[in-house]
């Protein structure tokens, strides 16, 4: 399907370079999906885990659950290997 871009309001169809560029840069953004997607999951792991930070501190004794939620966390990224694998990912409940 061919490409157009709009200068001064007229449509003028993609040369044939323009469209290898479009191509490029297509093939480089969904290149970057699953990076994009692991980048999404890990600030929101992040946050979760700066929510808790303050279990931590040194006259705190965090709980066994406690413990196993900050570790199940920092485990969410282990074997995910596709971007819907990634963008399904279910946060474990904060105890």
């Amino acid at each position: 399907m061919p490409r157009f871009r709009l200068v001064n309001n007229e449509r003028i169809q993609f040369t044939p370079e323009e469209e290898a560029v479009r191509d490029a840069e297509e093939t480089a953004w969904n290149n970057s999906a699953l990076d994009r997607a692991f980048e999404n999951l890990r600030f929101e792991r992040n946050k979760l885990l700066a929510e808790t930070d303050w279990w931590g501190i040194s006259d705190n004794t965090m709980s066994a659950e406690q413990t196993q939620y900050r570790q199940d966390l920092r485990d969410i990224t282990n074997g995910l290997t596709t971007v819907e694998q990634v963008e399904a990912v279910e946060f474990p409940e904060k105890p």
